[in-house]
């Protein structure tokens, strides 16, 4: 899907902190070190593992957060909801 994404002209930007690159842009190990405004964060986590990445994208103000099929949490979504952060789960 990122590969897709890139081709018609968005801008993927990885953050994973036991990587270097992906698909030719440089990978960040957390949402703080991004050096530009996040647009969508897109969380590939366990749901047990969500709440953190979902504080970060707080914190960055980022405009929308989208949890991949399978990734339910439903505390961390309503903390984003709350601030205004809509969130896609599970679909």
């Amino acid at each position: 899907m990122a590969k897709y994404l890139q081709s018609v002209g968005y801008r993927i930007i990885p953050v994973n902190p036991v990587v270097d690159e992906v698909l030719g842009e440089k990978s960040y190990p957390d949402l703080k070190s991004v050096p530009v405004p996040i647009d969508m964060v897109d969380i590939f986590r366990r749901s047990e593992l969500v709440a953190p990445v979902v504080d970060e994208a707080i914190q960055v103000k980022a405009k929308f957060i989208w949890m991949q099929d399978g990734v339910v949490n439903e505390e961390a979504a309503e903390k984003a909801r709350g601030v205004g952060i809509p969130v896609i789960m599970n679909n």
